[in-house]
């Protein structure tokens, strides 16, 4: 019974420790959020961040537009052996979407 326990507690630590951080908000043009912060917050957060831009200016002079389209890879794995054989569902990989404006 004890081996069942110790199996189920370290898949929910696995799953609390794998689960997908919150999504950042893109700021309103008027508000020229920082695009730099916005795609470090993101790959903090374990994104891997697809940028599209409109204009040629430096990254540093762009404004994020748009957030979107979060994707999540996940693959159930099992966990133990036997009776006590237990399946968990972790993220393998993630992408997410910046839209940013570079005009001049």
């Amino acid at each position: 019974m004890r081996k069942g326990w110790g199996l189920a507690i370290t898949a929910a630590l696995i799953c609390v420790a794998l689960a997908p951080a919150g999504v950042a908000t893109a700021k309103p043009p008027g508000n020229r959020g920082n695009a730099y912060q916005t795609i470090g917050e993101l790959e903090a957060a374990g994104y891997n961040v697809v940028i599209d831009r409109v204009g040629s200016a430096p990254l540093g002079e762009c404004f994020v537009t748009n957030v979107r389209n979060p994707q999540q890879v996940t693959q159930t794995i099992p966990v133990g052996e036997g009776k006590y054989r237990e399946y968990i569902t972790v993220v393998t990989s993630q992408s997410i979407t910046v839209s940013l404006n570079c005009d001049v």
